[in-house]
């Protein structure tokens, strides 16, 4: 024996909590209807400038394609929330 006691899941388990997921509140600017929006309902888009970085989502209530900028604030409390980012690479010029 190598001195390693067998464990059980339910033991393994026994001292974690349940985490609630994470909600973002959003709202469209079309139908002007407010709601929460899970993680994955959240798509975000990291690029070179401020001008290129902004999180959209498509509206629950009217089906509006929303799209808004996002700035480092944004950026890190979407990524932190577990939104995937899709991030954009400059291409070189002239090389």
């Amino acid at each position: 024996m190598s001195g390693i006691s067998e464990m059980s899941v339910a033991s393994a388990f026994s001292g974690m909590t349940r985490v609630d997921p994470v909600v973002f509140k959003a709202a469209c600017p079309d139908c002007r209807g407010g709601f929460e929006l899970s993680a994955n309902a959240l798509r975000l888009v990291i690029g070179a400038t401020h001008r290129t970085t902004f999180y959209s989502f498509t509206c629950p209530e009217c089906g509006t394609a929303v799209r808004k900028p996002a700035g480092e604030r944004i950026v890190e409390l979407l990524t932190g929330g577990g939104v995937r980012a899709l991030r954009l690479h400059a291409t070189v010029q002239g090389a």
